[in-house]
């Protein structure tokens, strides 16, 4: 199967967040995934968009990339704001790594995540 990548560019706002699950939902099919597959993938981008929200960003960019396998990588962009950290933080955390397991997470030079990617 040939590598094809879908880019998504959207303001981290709660508005936004259905779509974005609507949008993975139809990728993780293409990809062959079945419903419990899914909501996991789902589940994860979405706890990625909300702790690069925590962490100030007010844009994400979510880079799909399809083939053998899905993975998806998601990138804090634009002027971050005061960062809003909180006990659901771990929880999302927890969330990515109980689910998919070989999550990688990129600090900036700040020391704040700034990307998480993973596949399945």
């Amino acid at each position: 199967m040939m590598m094809e990548k879908f880019t998504l560019t959207l303001p981290l706002s709660n508005e936004y967040l259905t779509t974005v699950r609507l949008t993975t939902s139809g990728i993780c099919a293409l990809a062959g995934f079945d419903v419990d597959a899914a909501e996991d993938f789902k589940v994860c981008v979405t706890e990625s968009l909300l702790i690069l929200k925590r962490n100030g960003f007010r844009e994400a960019n979510i880079e799909f990339e399809v083939g053998e396998m899905l993975s998806c990588a998601v990138s804090g962009t634009g002027e971050r704001a005061a960062a809003e950290k909180g006990p659901d933080e771990e929880i999302s955390y927890a969330l990515l790594n109980a689910l998919l397991g070989n999550t990688e997470f990129t600090r900036d030079m700040a020391g704040v995540v700034c990307k998480i990617a993973f596949g399945a």
